[in-house]
């Protein structure tokens, strides 16, 4: 036991005679652990880039409703009245009236 753990630490299982499925073993693992750490990454990427474009989100919802209310703000027949009296336009007093139209159709 003690010299098989001694062989293993100084690296026989690598420079004896059967180490190319050994070789290969290593190799395939190595291989294997480079593909889950970029796969790791890739991951963590994609994570950073949601939150990001969540963020984003929410500032562009924040802005949308900012400009939702102060469009009905500007909507409303109060602040119409006072925009027109600054510019000497004032509502007018006489109600409108419907204009009907005779049919020429013969």
């Amino acid at each position: 036991m003690k010299q098989s753990l001694y062989g293993i630490l100084k690296g026989k299982f690598l420079i004896s005679d059967d180490s190319f499925k050994n070789w290969r073993i290593i190799i395939f693992i190595s291989l294997l652990a480079i593909i889950m750490i970029a796969s790791s990454h890739s991951a963590d990427q994609k994570v950073h880039d949601i939150a990001r474009l969540n963020n984003e989100v929410k500032e562009w919802r924040s802005a949308f409703v900012d400009g939702r209310s102060k469009l009905m703000r500007l909507k409303m027949e109060s602040a119409l009245v006072k925009k027109m009296s600054e510019k000497g336009i004032a509502p007018s007093v006489i109600p409108p009236k419907k204009i009907k139209v005779a049919s020429q159709n013969k």
